[in-house]
Formats: structure tokens, C-alpha cells, sequence
């Protein structure tokens, strides 16, 4: 059992394709913990095992992946690097104490690597920086390095630099504080002589990091300017606070596939990343898995140490919870242990009412943490069962992968009868799918989400319904005059009554209305409900033994449907403000996108990192393909917010083929 002094919470962070589950297999490997490495390409790698992850070669959620090694253990949460599974990130990000943000030595800095950094920088979180793939064609530290360099500031650290063969060929590793080298044989650290035309390289990156961990104290801050030199343990203790406080991120690098440099990162990353903040007694569910395996919650015990009888409350519910069995999680292989001690990550079976984001608490002090923040939900379709009458099925699945991904959302939309969901974006959709037949044996399909128009008329017309009826015995009798006119007061009818003479007695005005509200929920032009409607009741007829309630409604529909072509009915669309968040470079293209949108830009504003958010007012239905399109305009360097704003009246060129598409749906 380790205390929470021997225990390192990592998360991987980078771009897609980085390399970052290719070090946790390392890890594992060079620890003794499995005896072969998987590979992504052929789907057995310890993180990657949900049959999603292994179809499309891509992580998908985060995996836990528990290092042991030097008396120490390193909880490595291996995240997703595709954008559309940035819940996932969210999750490890919240357990985590600190990061490595991996990056590949081929492609340097990444649009995934740029965000990771900045989760990190939100978050005040201390980082590595791992380069990896060293060994691979057409990588190129240096290049790498310096590009951090100059993108970041002198805390971009070196302190494992590639050890060259006098061509471009890594032939092994120098951990530059012990002056040391290393290569790798047989998947085995090997010592190596330091190349005497190497010792300059060690001396100037030292020199670096001498300055670099001056800034961290005072007393050697003035070392340094009296040209005095530091001892080892002055080094790594200044690096260490320099890691703690973020002035320093230090940089290591190797190959994941022969396992160079994995020994030394977690040498490195023992000695200088910080352990676990104890708080508290209780616990953080961070994540939750619900499959065929069971039900984990995946959990970060806050203080003390917990055991599977421990009782704590729930700060969301209020309920008193008895912890189920406990577990330590590596890939999808849950092991049963007596108790989780402070710091450390593990998992909880069968918590049945216990969800993500929810605090485990002492019964004595009861508090909350802040709930995860997922990123807003900005890309929606419509799901449907491919079999009718599976609908109910759909509802149920979803509803178990929202407990294990609750970045995404559903909503029944009871205007345009569809059941719509949103996320992150189309390949997060695609995997939700996929799992619905996989695990719950529905075939779903996904098509683009209906826009709730709107209609009004713009002109007042006058209109009489008469609704005459003669059967055998009493008849039906209901006769209306109405005036309609468009109004700007609100949304809903405006019903008034000027009949004078009792031409309709008072006792059938509800029926007229009653009659006029059931007419309005569908418009003269595609069916779209109406809106700034005011209906005025001013004359009409009765029959003394044949008029009743029904009759005054159907004659009141049928003064509607009279005065409705007359009225110059219109089309209303909702409007949404837009704000585009992007750097610089890409305003042009993202100004002259919102322009085929019909968008209307309202203004440009720096923000605090440096980009641009421009503002928009655009048309809502112009809008569904959005979150896809900004991504490729922008290489996913861009975010937008979309919030609806009101309804305007749709351009006359584009209103018939809404009507038309309308009454296509309708057939």
C-alpha cells in the first residue's frame, strides 16, 4: 500500500496520433507489469480496449494505467487526442495533479498540443513535456525544442536531450542534471560513456537550467550571480519548485516502440512532479463506465483511506452511500483491493445512484467540489430507430452512455418531433451510434435536426366561418365574424371580443378562441406554428337549440383558414448570436464563411490568450454543419458559442424552398 507521498497522478495530453498510448504500453512493459507490448494498429494495447477504440485505432475515453516502480506509484491517465472526445479530457484532467503533454518530434507543435497546454495553463497545473517517436524518419528534436522555445519562454527546461551517432541517428539518451547517458538494448536501459564532444552540449544545457531554477529562490538567485555552482540536490530541488510553481516545464523525449528514455521520464517524473494535495477525507467520482463489464465508478480518494465498508455522503443527493467493492483499474482488468488510501485512484463497483461529477463525503463535513466543466455541446442531429417502434430502446441506451460520457445531451423536441442529440462533434455521434447496436442491439441512424420555424401575417383581414350542420334531430349551428392582425406584444394569441348586441353570446367566446389556438399550431404556409397573432371576435349568429360549444370552434377554424391566404402570411426564423472565437489568421476566412450564412457581424474583440472573437448574428438554420466547418477552416483552432437570440422574418428568395422541403416531410 502506498501513501499519498509515494504516489504521482499523471495524465497524457497531445494530439491525436502523438504516441501517447504507445508510452503507457512502455511504461508498462518496462515496469514488468505486462510482458508484450500491444500495438495501436492491432488493437491490443492495454489503454485501447473498448472494440470502438480498436476498429478505428484512436482512444476514445480515458484509461487508467498504474505504473509501479522505485517504491513509488504513478497512476498514468491516458486521454483521448481527437478533439471530439474532449469530455474525456475534462475527466483526467480533474483527477490528475499533473500532466505530460506529449508531442511527436515528426510534427512538432500540434493544434492538440497548443490545447493541451492551455487545459493546463487554465488549470494552473504542472507539466512535462515528453517528445517522443525520436527514432522515426524525419523527426527532429532540435527543431521541436526550439519551436516550444520560442512559442513559450525560457521555462521549456531540456533536461533529457537525444544523444546523436554524429549523423542524425538517436543512438541514446543524456539526462543532463547526473551528466549521464543511456541506450537501450533488448528493450533494457544500458549505462554509456558520455561522447567527450558531447560534455560542451551537457554544460550549455546545465547552464540553462541553472538559470531556470534560480528564479525559483532567492539565496540562489544570488548564487548564480556570484557565478557560484549549484549542488545536485540544490538542482532538483529548485527544478522541483520550479515544476510546483510553473516556471519551469521540463523536457524529456524517446521512442515509445523501443523504450528508450521510458525508465528515465519516470525517474524524472518521481523526483519532480508533485504528490497528491491530501484534503479531506472522502472521494471524487471522476469518471464512470457502465458496460459489459460492470459498473465502475472511478474514483480519486480525497484523504484518509477508504475501505468497502467505509459510509460517506453523497453532497449532490444528501444520501448516505456504503462503498461497494474497491478497485484498482489498469486498461479494462479491475483487481479487488481491501482499501484506497489518500491521493490515490481507483474504483468503486455498483454505485448505482452515484454519477460523474459527484463528491463522496465525511458524514462530519459535507461539501462539494466543483463540478467537471465539459466544453458546450455545439454540433446536433436528429437520432432515429431505423425499425419503427424502437424508439423507446434508443431513449435507454442513450441514457446509459450519458452515464459514462456526460458531455453529450438529449432532448426530446416536442415541436419537430424528434429526438435530437448534441456533442462535440460528428465522430463522438458516430461512436454513440455504433454503440447502441453494439451493446444494446438498436440500429440508430442520424440525420440533421429540424429547425422550429415560425409563421405571422402582416396585414389585418376580416373573415367569416360559418359551421352549419343538419342531422336528424337537433343540428349544429356556429357562425363568426373575426378580425386578425399582426402584433408585436408577445408571441402567444391576443384573443379580445367586440361583439355588441349579444349577436354571440358570451358563454361560446371560449370555443371561438379554443377553436383559433388549435388552428394556429399550424400555419397557411408549411405548417409552422404562428406567432403575433391577435384575433378579434366583433360579430357573428347563433341558434337558439342547434348552436353549442363545438359548433362556435369549427366555425372560428374555418374563419381562420378564410382569412389566413389574405393576411400575407410569412416565414420567421430563429436567430442566433455567434461568437467565434479564433486566432488571428483565420478572421478572413471565418468573415467571409459567415457572409454565405447569412450572418451579420455585430463587432471583433481580442480575448485574454491572444485570438479574436468575432461576433455574429446569423440565421439558426444555417448553422448545423458549423461545428464541422469551423474545425477544417480553422485546423480546430477555433470555438464559437451559439445562443438564441428571437425570430426574424426569413428573406422571400429562400422561403419556398422551406415550404416546399415542409410538405415533402409531410407527405
Amino acid at each position: 500500500m502506498y501513501n499519498a507521498s509515494s504516489i504521482r497522478n499523471i495524465c497524457l495530453l497531445g494530439h491525436s496520433g502523438s504516441g501517447k498510448s504507445a508510452l503507457a504500453e512502455s511504461l508498462l512493459y518496462m515496469t514488468g507489469a505486462i510482458d508484450r507490448m500491444g500495438k495501436n494498429a492491432d488493437g491490443n494495447t492495454v489503454a485501447d480496449y473498448d472494440p470502438e477504440e480498436i476498429r478505428r485505432n484512436i482512444s476514445i475515453s480515458t484509461s487508467v494505467i498504474p505504473v509501479e516502480y522505485s517504491k513509488c506509484k504513478i497512476n498514468v491517465l491516458d486521454t483521448p487526442g481527437a478533439f471530439d472526445f474532449s469530455g474525456a479530457v475534462a475527466e483526467a484532467l480533474r483527477a490528475a495533479d499533473a500532466a505530460i503533454l506529449v508531442a511527436s518530434a515528426k510534427d512538432g507543435i500540434t493544434v492538440g498540443f497548443e490545447k493541451a497546454w492551455k487545459y493546463c495553463e487554465q488549470r494552473k497545473m504542472p507539466r512535462f513535456i515528453y517528445i517522443s517517436k525520436l527514432d522515426e524518419d524525419n523527426s527532429d528534436f532540435n527543431a521541436t525544442l526550439n519551436a516550444m522555445r520560442e512559442k513559450y519562454g525560457t521555462k521549456i527546461a531540456p533536461i533529457v536531450v537525444p544523444l546523436f551517432d554524429g549523423g542524425k541517428k538517436v543512438s541514446g539518451l543524456i539526462d543532463v542534471l547526473p551528466r549521464k547517458a543511456y541506450g537501450i538494448q533488448n528493450f533494457k536501459r544500458t549505462d554509456i560513456a558520455l561522447p567527450a564532444e558531447k560534455e560542451a552540449v551537457v554544460d550549455e544545457f546545465t547552464e540553462a537550467l541553472k538559470e531556470a531554477v534560480a528564479e525559483t529562490d532567492e539565496a540562489l538567485m544570488d548564487k548564480f550571480f556570484d557565478g557560484e555552482d549549484f549542488t545536485y540536490e540544490e538542482m532538483v530541488t529548485g527544478l522541483k519548485q520550479g515544476v510546483a510553481d510553473l516556471s519551469v516545464v521540463p523536457v524529456v523525449c524517446g521512442s515509445a516502440t523501443s523504450c528508450l528514455g521510458t525508465l528515465t521520464l519516470l525517474d524524472n517524473v518521481i523526483s519532480l512532479i508533485p504528490a497528491p494535495q491530501v484534503a479531506e477525507g472522502g472521494a471524487f467520482v471522476w469518471k464512470t463506465v457502465s458496460d459489459q463489464y460492470g459498473k465502475y465508478s472511478y474514483i480519486k480518494v480525497l484523504g484518509g483511506e477508504i475501505t468497502s465498508d467505509t459510509v460517506l455522503v453523497n453532497a449532490r443527493t444528501g444520501e448516505t452511500e456504503k462503498l461497494g467493492r474497491l478497485y484498482t483499474m489498469c486498461g479494462k482488468k479491475a483487481t479487488e483491493v481491501k482499501v484506497l488510501t489518500a491521493g490515490d485512484i481507483g474504483a468503486i463497483g455498483k454505485m448505482d445512484k452515484v454519477k460523474t461529477g459527484d463528491t463522496l463525503c465525511d458524514p462530519k463535513k459535507v461539501e462539494a467540489l466543483e463540478p467537471i466543466v465539459y466544453a458546450p455541446a455545439c454540433y446536433s442531429q436528429a437520432i432515429a430507430p431505423k425499425v419503427k417502434g424502437q424508439e423507446e430502446k434508443i431513449a435507454a441506451g442513450l441514457g446509459r452512455l450519458n452515464e459514462e460520457d456526460p458531455s453529450f445531451s438529449l432532448v426530446n423536441n416536442a415541436e419537430t418531433h424528434q429526438l435530437v442529440i448534441s456533442g462535440t462533434g460528428d465522430q463522438q455521434l458516430d461512436v454513440l451510434v455504433a454503440k447502441l447496436k453494439s451493446r444494446f442491439g438498436v440500429d440508430a441512424e442520424l440525420s440533421p435536426a429540424k429547425v422550429a420555424f415560425r409563421e405571422k401575417i402582416k396585414k389585418t383581414v376580416q373573415a367569416h366561418g360559418r359551421h352549419k350542420k343538419q342531422t336528424g334531430g337537433s343540428g349544429q349551428f356556429g357562425d363568426v365574424w373575426v378580425r386578425f392582425e399582426p402584433q408585436d406584444e408577445q408571441d402567444d394569441l391576443i384573443f379580445d371580443v367586440e361583439v355588441v348586441g349579444g349577436a354571440v353570446p358570451k358563454n361560446f367566446n371560449p370555443a371561438v378562441e379554443k377553436g383559433i389556438q388549435e388552428a394556429i399550431q399550424k400555419g397557411p404556409l408549411a405548417g409552422y406554428p404562428m406567432v403575433g397573432l391577435k384575433a378579434v371576435l366583433y360579430d357573428g349568429s347563433y341558434h337558439p337549440v342547434d348552436s353549442n360549444e363545438m359548433a362556435f370552434k369549427l366555425a372560428a377554424i374555418l374563419a381562420f383558414k378564410e382569412a389566413m391566404p389574405n393576411a400575407m402570411p410569412t416565414l420567421l426564423e430563429p436567430v442566433g448570436a455567434l461568437a467565434v472565437t479564433v486566432p488571428e489568421d483565420y478572421v478572413g476566412d471565418v468573415m467571409g464563411d459567415l457572409s454565405k450564412r447569412r450572418g451579420r457581424p455585430m463587432g471583433m474583440n481580442p480575448d485574454s490568450d491572444g485570438n479574436t472573437v468575432v461576433e455574429a448574428e446569423v440565421p439558426m438554420a444555417e448553422m448545423s454543419s458549423y461545428a464541422i466547418d469551423l474545425r477544417a477552416m480553422t485546423q480546430a483552432r477555433g470555438s464559437f458559442t451559439l445562443e438564441f437570440v428571437r425570430y426574424e422574418e426569413v428573406p422571400k428568395a429562400n422561403q419556398q424552398k422551406i415550404i416546399d422541403d415542409a410538405k415533402k416531410n409531410e407527405e
